[in-house]
């Protein structure tokens, strides 16, 4: 699992700046601390003069671990004490001391080497960011997701839309807890307005959650966004063949609006074949029948998608108006 290169840059960021805001608010409330009361700024210059003298003791040749100690133990008194004085005038004891957002690293994103739960946080909080930009992540639950809309009466050929919908949502469900970057692709395949969308972005939000690089976009603006990259007007692109391909998970929505074009049909190819190759997920939704899909795309395409995409068929109309 790994994240898009601005993303880890964009958390740094965000750290940094976290770091220096505590450092500096601390700066301010120690100097108004030590104006209103003179016995702390007397305590802090003692412990200044013990620090200076603390360090200069580690380029001593001699043996200056028990004057070390001695040196510690005046410090750790003198803090106590500036703790006292300052709860009895209404401050924390702490109050001269930096407040990181995370006291376990210190606003660093490190502890021991080892990245911070915060750090972990931060990158999927600026991962979900990144889709709101391009999907309506926050609209689309598995919570908010309702198979009451379905119709429950039988169609034409005996199967009812709504017992179709809750065998999907199981599934879908099962696949995003499960998620891992072995899991299989998925093919949403059903008329406007029936939930693929919505159930694609549910499975994306989970996997986000679980630390997952996920990538999403309709079909047409990720192959004009291609498009625009290998020919060099890439100033103004949300999609890159990097983040298309290397994505944990990539969602292609909307199959079938790109423009019909042999650029759009050979980038496609490539995208699917790829990510094949790669052992990469896809979850592709199209508004196509099987059909139809066969009709549009050549052999290279739908020969993959039906034998390496596990096809789910949504019925029914449009619940958006339910």
């Amino acid at each position: 699992m790994s994240y898009p290169k601005e993303i880890y840059l964009n958390a740094e960021r965000i750290l940094e700046k976290r770091r220096d805001n505590a450092v500096m608010e601390a700066s301010m409330r120690a100097e108004e601390i030590k104006n209103a009361i003179p016995e702390v700024d007397e305590i802090q210059n003692k412990l200044s003069r013990i620090g200076l003298e603390i360090s200069r003791l580690f380029f001593y040749n001699g043996n200056a671990e028990e004057k070390v100690a001695e040196l510690r133990q005046k410090s750790k008194a003198l803090t106590d004490e500036r703790g006292c004085i300052l709860a009895k005038n209404g401050y924390k004891p702490d109050a001269m001391s930096p407040e990181y957002i995370c006291p376990v690293c210190e606003d660093k994103g490190f502890v021991n080497g080892r990245i911070c739960q915060c750090h972990r946080q931060l990158l999927k909080d600026l991962m979900k960011e990144n889709l709101r930009r391009v999907a309506p992540l926050d609209d689309c639950t598995f919570e908010n997701f309702y198979v009451e809309k379905y119709s429950d009466r039988p169609d034409e050929n005996g199967i009812i839309p709504r017992e179709r919908a809750g065998k999907i949502y199981d599934a879908a469900h099962r696949y995003a807890q499960n998620f891992s970057l072995p899991s299989k692709n998925l093919l949403f395949l059903g008329a406007t307005g029936l939930g693929k969308t919505h159930l694609s972005l549910a499975i994306a939000n989970v996997a986000v959650n679980r630390g997952y690089y996920v990538c999403y976009g309709t079909s047409q603006n990720i192959c004009e966004d291609l498009q625009s990259e290998q020919f060099g007007r890439d100033s103004d692109i949300v999609y890159t063949k990097r983040q298309v391909l290397d994505s944990d998970l990539l969602i292609i929505d909307d199959l079938g609006t790109e423009i019909d074009s042999q650029y759009s049909i050979a980038t496609l190819y490539n995208i699917i074949n790829s990510r094949i190759l790669a052992k990469k997920p896809t979850i592709i939704s199209t508004n196509y029948e099987p059909a139809e899909l066969y009709k549009k795309y050549d052999q290279r395409i739908t020969s993959r998608i039906t034998g390496e995409y596990t096809a789910m068929q949504f019925l029914g109309s449009d619940i958006r108006n339910e």
